[in-house]
């Protein structure tokens, strides 16, 4: 079980729950169908029918909704251990599309067989409804930052949240950590222009903050940076498993 217990998705799990070495044999079954898919192209579209979920295991993608105008929104971006398009395994169509930043690596995952996972093994159920939940908490603060927080306040408390998730899942630190995002990602996601991006980024790094350039953030002054954003953690809820 040591392959499936250091899969991403199952350190971010065991963040909630101990899991069992059945509800791992489960856990793994469900990363049965694995599939690549290239930077660019998406793997779900917004409007569309009957479409599966998927476990991302390697690279991130972002979720994104177009407006009339043209205009595209992030949603938010995903990073290994997160479930994609777990919405529209539910609903009739999915209500966004989900776009690989870079060529991704992710188990398919049909509604037969979340039900059948989640029948036999009822507290993954649980850890699995938690990560959605945790899901929905980020959308929140998202909301938040885009109609409360001002420019620097609303990046730092992103990069922090970013590098939290990824601590989690054993790809990040409160040191430094790989970020594949251009400044383009950025603005569609923070509600910025990516020439008021550039230059939040910049500020930031001269005062000693964060530096975020070549694919890579580093905290120079990570509590001054917590300070700035009011950034609480709290709400990640990834402190300690919460069922033994």
């Amino acid at each position: 079980m040591n392959a499936i217990e250091n899969t991403p998705l199952a350190r971010k799990l065991m963040a909630f729950v101990a899991l069992s070495a059945g509800e791992l044999a489960v856990l793994e079954r469900l990363h049965q169908r694995r599939r690549t898919f290239a930077a660019g192209r998406d793997l779900v579209h917004q409007g569309q029918p009957e479409q599966a979920a998927y476990i991302l295991s390697e690279g991130w993608v972002c979720s994104y909704k177009i407006q009339p105008d043209g205009a595209r929104q992030i949603v938010d971006f995903q990073i290994p251990g997160d479930f994609l398009g777990l919405r529209s395994v539910l609903l009739h169509t999915s209500d966004h599309s989900i776009e690989p930043i870079m060529q991704v690596q992710a188990a398919e995952v049909l509604a037969d067989d979340l039900i059948t996972a989640f029948a036999d093994t009822p507290r993954l159920a649980m850890a699995i409804l938690w990560a959605a939940s945790r899901d929905e908490a980020m959308v929140v603060e998202h909301l938040v930052g885009l109609g409360r927080r001002d420019a620097d306040e609303r990046m730092a408390h992103f990069l922090l949240e970013l590098g939290a998730r990824l601590e989690l899942v054993g790809m990040g630190n409160k040191a430094e950590y790989d970020c594949p995002l251009t400044q383009y990602h950025l603005a569609d996601a923070l509600g910025l222009s990516a020439v008021h991006v550039n230059r939040v980024l910049r500020q930031l790094r001269e005062d000693g903050l964060v530096t975020f350039r070549t694919g890579k953030v580093v905290f120079d002054n990570y509590d001054r940076l917590v300070a700035l954003a009011e950034f609480d953690p709290a709400y990640l809820d990834q402190a300690r498993p919460f069922l033994k």
